[in-house]
């Protein structure tokens, strides 16, 4: 796991993410390697990696599809503090699940602030 690609994407997964996307993926290693493998190298070192978008963008990004999937609370959690420690604002977190609302339906917004209020509490307890 020396590839450059699992090297930028590991960094980039650290910038975003933190000691919190370090453990993920070290518990992930753990049951699957290769899936932890290919998250690190795919997902953030190839794609997280690309210039064209700040991560800012890219987590807005992420935590809208994932709201909108409706289905991936705990990985739409990660992200939303993944996009808080790039620069999000809790109100524009807000404000991505009243999009949601527009495009996705009402339950996966309200899923959505239920994820978001979580994150909120988490990060105002100090538990992150």
């Amino acid at each position: 796991m020396d590839s450059e690609r699992y090297r930028n994407g590991f960094q980039k997964l650290k910038e975003i993410h933190g000691n919190k996307g370090e453990e993920a993926i070290g518990s992930l290693k753990e049951i699957a390697p290769d899936l932890s493998r290919y998250i690190v190298e795919f997902a953030f070192g190839d794609v997280y990696s690309r210039g064209a978008l700040s991560l800012k963008e890219r987590q807005i990004v992420t935590v809208s599809a994932l709201a909108a999937l409706g289905n991936a609370s705990p990985q739409l959690k990660v992200h939303i503090h993944g996009a808080l420690n790039v620069g999000c604002t809790r109100q524009e977190i807000v404000e991505i699940m009243i999009q949601m609302a527009v495009y996705a339906g009402f339950p996966a917004a309200l899923n959505g602030i239920s994820a978001a209020k979580q994150v909120f509490a988490e990060r105002d307890a100090g538990q992150i």
